[in-house]
């Protein structure tokens, strides 16, 4: 039998089974408590790095088309996220700075660990916190992945979030669809997004995020969160 780490990454618009690669989501320091506390002490005290290093993030969404033609289910995903929260419970939720080709992660490359996952209607956020040195905190040397994604948003870029699995894809209705067999690994780092709209930025863009056929309840309640991210950078 072939082993996961030797399976294939399935392309855009092929169907099979391998290695499953979607770049779904951003961090951005300006996205809703990401700015507040580190843009203050920097200014205050120049060289800062807070310990623990947390952001908020978008991370997947269920039920649209993402830029590789691939939609996942909300059952499958739902399903996956739920398993995944044994990880984020023992501190294994782990993740690389870019992907690499395999199924494995490569602890040596480690940049972040996911602390929280929630739905916001069809879409994934949640809290990560990024894997620093303490020669990066004090002095600023970066020496591993985390300090060079620390490195970066400290800097104000915008990075990808990429999920990372394992299934088949088939093709129903001329749609890509993900099959019920996707085992979700983890979400690594990268440098761009494939689904559309999906921004961890400023909060209008979050509201932009949100799928067109989620429920008016589900709407109102992700606008109440929205308006109070607002409110908050306003204060």
């Amino acid at each position: 039998m072939m082993k996961k780490a030797e399976l294939e990454i399935i392309k855009e618009g092929k169907t099979g089974h391998g290695i499953l690669i979607e770049n779904d989501g951003f961090i951005s320091l300006d996205f809703g408590k990401n700015n507040h506390q580190l843009k203050e002490d920097i200014g205050e005290k120049g060289w800062f790095v807070p310990y623990p290093f947390v952001v908020d993030a978008v991370f997947q969404k269920f039920g649209v088309k993402n830029a590789n033609g691939r939609i996942y289910p909300e059952s499958i995903l739902k399903r996956e996220v739920e398993k995944y929260q044994n990880m984020i419970a023992e501190r294994m939720a782990l993740g690389e700075l870019n992907h690499p080709a395999e199924s494995t992660i490569d602890l040596g490359r480690i940049a972040i660990n996911i602390v929280e996952l929630h739905w916001e209607g069809a879409t994934l956020v949640g809290k990560l916190e990024i894997n620093t040195t303490e020669g990066f905190r004090k002095y600023g040397i970066v020496s591993t992945r985390g300090d060079d994604m620390a490195n970066l948003i400290i800097n104000g870029y915008k990075i990808g979030v990429s999920s990372r699995g394992v299934g088949s894809v088939e093709q129903k209705l001329g749609q890509y669809i993900v099959g019920d067999d996707f085992e979700l690994i983890c979400w690594d780092v990268v440098s761009s997004p494939s689904t559309p709209g999906a921004y961890v930025g400023k909060p209008e863009e979050l509201q932009q995020y949100i799928e067109s056929n989620t429920s008016n309840s589900e709407k109102n309640s992700i606008n109440e969160k929205i308006n109070k991210i607002k409110n908050i950078l306003k204060s």
